[in-house]
């Protein structure tokens, strides 16, 4: 007969989602695709009516600049084609702005030492360049790639401090630029500010205090691909967007407009820079464009005030002030209107929806502005020294205004441990306008405008705390340092799994606020590690418990993990069934009376192999094997066949027959019958009895 065995293995199985966009609209395509012939993205005007318009409009084109009733912008063939849906503006398309003029390139070879920009880098040597100052400045300076773009080009990012290869308590700070790749002043200024804060450490005071004091981070070129859209050794030719054809200031989460106010899937720049903020805990940031001369502060995306709108206008109107001192023909776009000449909340100015801007601010807590650095988008070498002279002082004073405010260290009462929590102004935070503290150091920033105020800090497993008549005055930096009482634990846990064969079950705390832990495992082992690792080496059911304490109280809570810990030990003969974990081959062992065979199903006629034993190939699903004891008929001679032997004739009148035992099933095949003349016979079986 065939017995089954039935072999069982675990399969994983993994979902992958996918996308759709969907199609262009084919209305006017004939148009686009002459305008696009030679392009792939168009610089026009057009003029509107209403200043309302603009909120439809800005989910169309991309507008770069909006001078009374005159609207600039850029499309992609794209958004063209939806612009001319409208059937409603007239425009007309100018000459890109990297366009205008030939810009003088940066002869081959390395940068120096001390950085003369005297022409505009190409690629390769702005990689040099950024690759020499952290070679030549090693303990104040290091190099990061966070990512790659469309086209394969690096974005490349410095960290400059004085212990540049640890977090220390001191505020993190972001200067980024040209995100619009034709927007190339803050390109070339960021990286004459890197020059300048590693040349000038350790001679100038100013500089080796902001180096000192601060943790800041230098990207100057966010998106090589727009810049280098022409190729690696030329800016001439720059495009807006990126590889893609996306403008990257639009391409962000947008709290008013969704996750994707553009329509457009996140650009591997977006990504690359979403995830390094999500890294990084930024106080403060600017973001550096071109095609105007503006400090432009949040919401783009929204007409109501950002919470800490008198902050802005207040370090806003510095910013302008510093610059004027050294220029008064320069930064006085907005010079009528509401806030002081050069400033001006985003949305005043036109809507955008998707900035990098307002990104930062509300889903990242850190104050990020745009900075429109200069009316012409590529700027010529020759204004490179008059635009540093202009900027070098506020660039130097908007990180400074980091300090200004409130800031302090948040820790655990009862262990003095860092923690990471939430600074909530009372009757003034709103959109995301609070902040965190930052681990490891569990330090904060929060800067204000002066006045007083009702702080409440708060973190899960703590005690809330709330700090009133916290006064701050002109420019003044106040520390306020807190330690919050842990709530009395309530003692929860989970384990990476409750059933398997063998291995290491790995358990995590979910306490909150335990300072001390004891683990009993069930087994006669324990731990008193957070989050500890224990080796089952048996098969069996364990009950596993956890005891948290903190300084606020003790818990004992009992949670009960069934815990199916198998296993697999060698195959035996009398074993019907085999479990496994992984893909594997087994072998099967079996015993009879006759000759085994293996077979693959009851019904088949050809068997596997023969043999006590089969190693079966590598399984990695349930499968069932059958054996059969096969037991061969034989012929066999029964009495005797001499035919001189004693016994009688058949006409003696007597019943002649042979009577033997049967000890298992045969088949009869012949009977042999000795008589002394022909004729007919009858032949009987019968049983012994």
């Amino acid at each position: 007969m065939k017995r089954a065995f039935t072999l069982i293995l675990t399969c994983l199985v993994l979902a992958i989602g996918s996308f759709s966009a969907n199609a262009q609209s084919p209305k006017t395509q004939k148009i686009a695709n002459k305008v696009f012939k030679d392009r792939s993205e168009l610089y026009f005007k057009f003029k509107i009516q209403d200043r309302s318009e603009l909120s439809n409009l800005t989910k169309m084109v991309s507008i770069d600049n909006v001078k009374g009733k005159t609207v600039y912008a850029f499309a992609s063939k794209k958004q063209f084609i939806k612009f001319l849906d409208l059937a409603k503006y007239k425009y007309k398309i100018l000459p890109k702005p990297s366009e205008i003029e030939h810009l003088q390139m940066m002869n081959e070879g390395g940068g120096p030492k001390s950085l003369t920009l005297n022409a505009y880098p190409t690629y390769p040597q702005y990689v040099a360049m950024m690759q020499n100052f952290a070679a030549t400045y090693p303990s104040l300076c290091r190099l990061y790639n966070i990512g790659t773009t469309v086209d394969g080009r690096s974005l490349l990012i410095l960290k400059i401090s004085d212990n540049v290869n640890a977090r220390e308590y001191e505020p993190q700070f972001l200067y980024t630029s040209t995100m619009h790749g034709d927007e190339t002043a803050g390109y070339i200024m960021m990286l004459k500010f890197i020059d300048h804060l590693l040349s000038n450490y350790g001679t100038n005071p100013r500089v080796s205090d902001l180096v000192n004091e601060n943790e800041i981070w230098i990207n100057p070129l966010a998106n090589p691909d727009g810049t280098y859209a022409g190729g690696d050794n030329t800016v001439n030719g720059a495009t807006r967007a990126n590889g893609n054809n996306v403008d990257l200031n639009r391409n962000y989460p947008d709290f008013m407009d969704g996750i994707h106010p553009d329509g457009e899937a996140y650009q591997p720049e977006t990504m690359a820079f979403m995830g390094f903020a999500d890294t990084m805990d930024f106080v403060m940031a600017a973001n550096f464009h071109g095609g105007a001369e503006l400090f432009n502060y949040p919401w783009d995306t929204k007409a109501e005030d950002h919470p800490d709108r008198n902050w802005w206008i207040q370090v806003g109107g510095n910013y302008v002030d510093t610059i004027f001192a050294n220029s008064s023909n320069y930064f006085l776009d907005f010079q009528n209107g509401f806030d002081s000449p050069g400033l001006t909340d985003g949305f005043a100015w036109y809507e955008a929806n998707g900035s990098r801007q307002d990104y930062m601010n509300y889903y990242r807590h850190c104050r990020e502005v745009t900075i429109e650095m200069s009316a012409t988008k590529l700027i010529p070498v020759n204004s490179f020294e008059t635009f540093w002279s202009y900027n070098l002082n506020a660039y130097m004073y908007f990180i400074e205004s980091m300090h200004k405010g409130f800031h302090g260290l948040i820790t655990d009462q009862c262990s003095g441990q860092p923690i990471k929590a939430k600074v909530f102004v009372n009757n003034h935070d709103a959109d995301s306008s609070f902040v965190y503290s930052s681990l490891p150091i569990g330090n904060y920033y929060r800067p204000i405008y002066p006045g007083t105020y009702s702080v409440t800090y708060s973190a899960p497993g703590y005690q809330s705390q709330t700090v009133n008549n916290l006064n701050i005055g002109l420019y003044q930096s106040v520390e306020q340092n807190i330690s919050l009482q842990p709530l009395p634990p309530n003692t929860d846990f989970v384990a990476d799994r409750t059933s398997g064969c063998g291995g290491t079950i790995h358990f995590t705390d979910l306490t909150g606020s335990a300072a001390n832990w004891l683990w009993d495992f069930g087994d006669g082992t324990s731990s008193t590690l957070q989050n500890p690792s224990h080796q089952y080496s048996q098969t069996g059911i364990y009950t596993v418990q956890l005891s948290a304490s903190n300084c606020a109280g003790n818990d004992a809570q009992t949670k009960t993990d069934y815990l199916a810990i198998q296993i697999v030990e060698p195959a035996q003969p009398s074993q019907t069934a085999y479990n496994a974990c992984a893909a594997q081959s087994f072998t099967l062992q079996a015993s009879g009376s006759g000759d085994i065979y293996w077979y693959d199903s009851p019904s088949a006629t050809t068997s596997l192999a023969s043999g006590n034993s089969y190693n079966t190939p590598v399984l990695n699903s349930n499968t069932i094997y059958y054996v059969a004891n096969e037991v061969v008929s034989y012929t066999g001679n029964v009495g005797s066949t001499n035919n001189n032997s004693n016994g009688g004739y058949f006409n003696g009148g007597t019943y002649h027959y042979l009577v033997f035992d049967a000890l298992s099933d045969f088949t009869l095949v012949s009977v042999q019958v000795n008589a002394n003349n022909s004729g007919n016979r009858t032949i009987e079986l019968r049983n012994s009895g």
